[in-house]
């Protein structure tokens, strides 16, 4: 079944509320020296007929797009590609310069994943992480047997 990607409406908040907890232990994720409620900005949902099966939150500054959340309901199904596409077809419909995200130096597999997607690992914020425990105290210390301490800052230009 193909995936569709649309922009989220009011009518998504339960299913884009629970994704996000889900996903990152509420709707409040701690990056860059922040806490951004992702709930808040404008999202993109995928859906497998009738089913909403991931989404993408994002937040325009200036000709920057930032990914500021993705996650999908069963990995490897294809989502996250279809997410990032419209976002990216979206950010250039827009005229976007760059668009960007964050994950962590333990997210092996989301590396991984990004890079396939052309986007480019351009920065390393060390100790992030540990800075954003005392914003988010929920965020984990260790994850698979490594230790989560640094944001890496990947990009994609357009």
């Amino acid at each position: 079944m193909a995936i569709e990607v649309r922009p989220a409406t009011p009518a998504d908040q339960p299913y884009l509320r629970r994704s996000l907890t889900a996903a990152f232990s509420g709707t409040v994720v701690a990056v860059h020296d922040e806490l951004i409620d992702a709930a808040a900005l404008p999202a993109a949902i995928a859906w497998h007929g009738s089913e909403p099966s991931g989404l993408l939150t994002y937040r325009v500054v200036g000709a920057d797009w930032e990914v500021v959340s993705i996650a999908a309901d069963r990995s490897g199904s294809g989502v996250g590609s279809a997410l990032l596409g419209w976002v990216r077809e979206t950010a250039v419909a827009a005229g976007a310069a760059r668009l960007w995200l964050v994950t962590t130096n333990n997210n092996v597999n989301a590396l991984r994943f990004y890079q396939r997607h052309g986007y480019d690992l351009v920065a390393v914020h060390r100790d992030a992480v540990t800075r954003a425990r005392a914003l988010k105290p929920a965020i984990p210390t260790m994850l698979d047997g490594i230790p989560v301490r640094h944001e890496l800052e990947l990009e994609v230009r357009l």
